[in-house]
């Protein structure tokens, strides 16, 4: 099947509407300024803003993993996350919303007294069932699974993230909407733009490399930045996953895997864990463009594409892709928790004197 062809089945493809689209792209003039950028360099695809339950790239995965068909004579829903998950999260409201029981298994410490994604996963279910480690979770979920089967139910279980073949569909047909986007931009030029997202469980970046391969954007640079796993081994996950979904809707194109670098050069002590060139490129965003969404894993991709901008100069970085409730207090900024060669996070700076012509982008979260 062609690339036309195939671009033709993913619109077809069946899904349940949950998300607001398309999601804003937002010219980040005063943020290229304080990178010292020309004021065209930076912009950020705001997925934070697909409005269902608080937002975030889980609702486009979801939207094509929780289609009618799958859920016919489905009456329970299982998946599982952290109690900071924005998966579960948006999982749990998916599952109410579409009329299903939900059962959410949770590693790791909840917080006392629960707040963000923690208090939401427990106003939206009842039904938590906690484990001890991340390993523990696939165990309990059959578990669960074979609990609901023995009572006379059926249930449908969802891996991390919604990181399947079918979820990462969702984020092909994100590409698309891009790149409609970027379509009114005169200057729109792939083979100077870079798109940074975070990653972990390999679906979003894997949906985005099957979707530029569908729009043979050949010259386009996609950067998925480490949560916490190996860049080898994500890279891994996003070509198979790719492939897979590929097949899905009859592609048997070339995929630009050789255009997908992974970097896990910005984990840090793990998933989830601040560092401070990530609380210092928070802190810049926030006050230089006034993005105030600060969920966990996107603040590591952040200081990622802004190192890579003060060395190189690209035109593009697109944006939030978690939702909101992961915020929490401000962290300190002093000086020397800046990343190299970026301005001091408590003084955006004044704009900056190059004018690059050459272009770069960001996206991004756990589950990604």
């Amino acid at each position: 099947m062609t690339a036309r062809s195939a671009l033709l089945a993913l619109e077809r493809t069946p899904r349940s509407h949950l998300a607001t689209t398309p999601t804003p792209l937002v010219h980040a003039v005063h943020l290229a300024r304080a990178l010292d950028r020309s004021p065209d360099a930076v912009w950020l695809k705001l997925d934070g803003h697909t409005g269902f339950a608080l937002g975030g790239n889980k609702v486009r995965k979801l939207e094509t993993e929780l289609t009618p068909s799958r859920l016919d004579g489905v009456d329970t829903l299982i998946s599982c996350g952290g109690p900071q998950s924005n998966h579960a999260r948006v999982f749990a409201a998916a599952a109410a919303h579409l009329g299903r029981r939900c059962i959410l298994v949770r590693n790791g410490e909840s917080p006392d007294p629960p707040m963000g994604n923690a208090r939401l996963q427990s106003l939206l279910t009842p039904h938590i069932v906690h484990v001890a480690e991340r390993a523990d979770r696939d165990p309990a979920m059959e578990e669960a699974r074979r609990q609901v089967e023995s009572e006379g139910g059926k249930a449908l279980v969802v891996p991390i993230g919604a990181s399947t073949p079918l979820g990462a569909l969702g984020y092909a047909r994100a590409m698309v909407e891009l790149d409609a986007q970027l379509q009114g931009d005169v200057a729109w030029d792939p083979d100077a733009t870079w798109i940074f997202v975070a990653t972990s469980s390999a679906g979003t970046l894997a949906g985005m490399l099957l979707g530029a391969s569908l729009l043979e954007l050949e010259g386009l640079h996609l950067v998925g930045v480490s949560a916490d796993d190996p860049a080898d081994g994500i890279k891994a996950r996003v070509v198979d996953l790719a492939g897979q979904a590929a097949e899905l809707i009859g592609f048997r194109g070339e995929l630009l895997v050789h255009r997908v670098s992974v970097t896990d050069e910005y984990v840090g002590d793990g998933y989830g864990v601040p560092t401070p060139e990530a609380d210092a490129a928070t802190l810049l965003l926030a006050r230089s463009q006034g993005c105030s969404w600060i969920p966990p894993t996107p603040r590591k991709r952040r200081p990622a594409w802004w190192r890579r901008s003060a060395m190189v100069g690209y035109r593009r970085a697109t944006g939030s892709s978690s939702g909101t409730p992961g915020a929490r207090s401000p962290p300190p900024c002093p000086a020397r928790c800046r990343p190299s060669g970026l301005p001091a996070p408590c003084d955006p700076g004044s704009p900056g004197a190059r004018r690059s012509r050459s272009r770069g982008f960001a996206r991004g979260s756990r589950g990604a």
